[in-house]
């Protein structure tokens, strides 16, 4: 039986590497789960592979959506999982890999979204567009506590969800969340992190490397493109601060920190969310053997489910 394999965790742990070689002796094909590179023209800054070295392995959910679109969990649900059942009808191995946390549960777990309405969550980002992520967090808090003590009050975009969900719904937020389960296809979920100093080192050379590289010229072009407009795209790690820092708000040094310091928050969000969940194998992203290690990880999971 073909099995789905989700290689999740912290960002720059080493998880593409590690799909790219799973994929290699498994007869894989890849199915992004990073919500950013769903975007086409985003790729400095969310360290997309470029198509030269994905070792000629098909790649999955990149590049289809524009910088004004907004990126949803329920239209990624349902576009990968047509994915990753198509993969599996050819009999190839899914090799599911990134670490958006939503988008990971929402693939693999059972989820249906409560609906959404332009209009209601129109008016909650407009709260959020005009008077900040303090009056946003206050409106949450007022509506559903229990959801404004879990939400990171940082988080704008999941607040702004949750107060659309409340208003339609009248329940709390919690209760249109998921319950974790048995996997959907029976995936084997592998874990990917490593020391934290190392990771720490690991991230500033990457956010370093991406700002030489041209991540201030890639948000100039996308800026023709209608990034400024999109919802979701212009708040991504590394795009917020490069806007920022030519609207003047602050110096290229201090946007490049500013990078730094939001992708190692959002690590420790990661790692947070990801080590609750009790059906993650982990490993070691610096293992020399990572492959060897990881194929021989999932050989036993299915002797023990055999």
């Amino acid at each position: 039986m073909i099995r789905p394999i989700a290689v999740v965790g912290p960002t720059a742990t080493g998880k593409s590497d590690l799909a790219l070689d799973l994929a290699q002796r498994l007869d894989g094909e890849i199915v992004n789960i990073d919500a950013m590179q769903l975007y086409r023209g985003m790729d400095i800054g969310t360290a997309k592979l470029p198509p030269d070295q994905r070792r000629g392995i098909p790649h999955h959910q990149l590049d289809v959506l524009e910088v004004t679109e907004y990126a949803t969990v329920a239209a990624y649900q349902t576009a990968a999982r047509a994915d990753v059942e198509a993969i599996m009808a050819r009999g190839h191995t899914p090799i599911i890999v990134g670490g958006s946390m939503m988008y990971v549960q929402a693939l693999l777990d059972d989820w249906d979204f409560p609906a959404t309405d332009p209009q209601v969550r129109a008016k909650w980002e407009a709260l959020l567009a005009d008077e900040g992520l303090v009056a946003l967090h206050e409106a949450l808090k007022a509506a559903d506590p229990v959801a404004a003590a879990t939400i990171l009050p940082t988080d704008g975009r999941r607040m702004v969800r949750a107060l659309e969900v409340v208003e339609l719904t009248g329940q709390p937020f919690a209760a249109s969340q998921p319950t974790i389960g048995e996997p959907r296809w029976g995936a084997t979920i592998v874990g990917v992190d490593r020391d934290t100093a190392e990771l720490d080192a690991r991230i500033e050379l990457r956010t370093a490397t991406m700002f030489a590289t041209g991540l201030v010229d890639e948000v100039v072009g996308l800026l023709d493109r209608g990034l400024r407009e999109g919802v979701t795209a212009r708040r991504a790690i590394g795009y917020a601060q490069v806007l920022a820092y030519l609207d003047n708000e602050y110096d290229l040094n201090h946007a490049q920190e500013r990078t730094l310091i939001g992708t190692r928050r959002y690590v420790r969000r990661q790692r947070s969310w990801f080590r609750r969940d009790p059906r993650v194998h982990w490993v070691d992203g610096a293992d020399p053997r990572l492959a060897v290690t990881t194929l021989a990880l999932l050989e036993e999971e299915e002797r023990i489910r055999k």
